[in-house]
């Protein structure tokens, strides 16, 4: 579990996707001209691009000099405020609109962000912040700082809050990771449930049972009737499993073994959180090659029905050739009359 005072960690947060587009005020205030290298840098670039970054301790640095993500922390009932920098290293003015958005886990672990505009509105941190200035005119060879407030409500539930500020300008869109953390008592748990095995694929499920963000661990084991058929140890899974979220994950199995009974058991871990493990059972049999081989033998079977048949046919054919037995002695006789 970590500490209260403790800085929170990085949330690492996708933000393509994104739909909707808030209006806002005035241009931010403290623009300044950016460097000379910037501007010999536009002067190459007909079209250079835009960014946004933190703003650096000063709130003077310009996109990229400072921090690479927010990270906030505060009691409920509190307002924490920070800023961002819009950086226009171009020859034309710029207009980026900013909104704020929460993030959260899809069904296969990817991330995706809730806008602030839409029927599906932020319920969570991206509700939370404000910024001072929406809409942002940014002259050439110029950065703008943003500030913008978080204001944490009372009786918000302790630990990570994930959330993300977005700014477009036209098609372009772009996102700084925020992780926000409410001060009070962590928790991490997470739990790994319906573990199944189709063909060469184990499929399983990990819940965020906790209040933290996790970075889980997969270690996978099988044992077969002749023994052990699969040992993988723990490694790292390429997720970041939020509070509260359910997630479906898959493992490749490609050398499993084509005729055997296995219980494959997963056991999955993170850091500051205890182990669980959930196993399932499997009867792996090469159905291929059992149906060839019943389509073998039920063509053999089937000669044989037909052999028998038509063997039967021919001596009841040949039977009825044969003279019956008063026939036979009247020939043997010769009691054919004579001329």
């Amino acid at each position: 579990m970590l500490s209260g005072h403790r800085s929170a960690a990085v949330c690492l947060l996708a933000v393509a996707g994104l739909v909707g587009l808030p209006t806002g005020g005035a241009a931010a205030s403290a623009e300044r001209a950016v460097s000379a290298k910037d501007r010999a840098v536009s002067a190459k670039d007909k079209d250079p691009t835009w960014s946004i970054a933190p703003s650096s301790g000063s709130g003077r640095g310009a996109a990229g000099e400072g921090r690479p993500y927010f990270y906030m922390e505060g009691a409920a009932g509190t307002v924490l405020e920070d800023s961002v920098t819009v950086t226009n290293p171009g020859s034309e003015p710029t207009v980026v609109k900013l909104r704020a958005a929460e993030a959260y886990n899809r069904a296969d672990g990817s991330f995706a962000v809730r806008d602030t505009k839409g029927t599906d509105k932020p319920q969570d941190a991206g509700s939370w912040l404000r910024f001072a200035d929406d809409e942002v005119k940014i002259p050439p060879h110029t950065a703008a700082r943003v500030p913008f407030s978080v204001a944490v409500p009372e009786g918000a539930m302790p630990g990570d809050h994930p959330a993300a500020v977005i700014a477009q300008a036209g098609e372009r869109k772009m996102g700084v990771r925020v992780h926000l953390r409410v001060s009070g008592p962590t928790l991490s748990a997470v739990t790994v449930e319906d573990v199944s095995v189709d063909g060469d694929t184990i499929t399983y499920s990990l819940v965020n049972r906790g209040n933290t963000v996790l970075a889980p661990k997969l270690a996978v084991h099988a044992e077969g009737l002749f023994g052990e058929v699969l040992d993988r140890p723990a490694r790292p899974l390429p997720v970041e499993l939020l509070p509260g979220r359910e997630i479906t994950l898959t493992e490749p199995w490609t050398d499993r073994p084509a005729f055997d009974s296995v219980r494959v058991e997963l056991t999955v871990s993170a850091d500051g959180a205890g182990k669980d493990s959930e196993a399932a059972e499997v009867r792996l049999v090469p159905w291929a090659a059992v149906a060839g081989g019943c389509a073998l033998v039920a063509g053999c079977a089937g000669l044989a029905v037909f052999t028998v048949r038509r063997r039967r046919a021919l001596e009841a054919f040949t039977a009825e050739l044969q003279p019956e037995d008063g026939q036979r002695e009247l020939v043997s006789a010769g009691t054919g009359e004579k001329k």
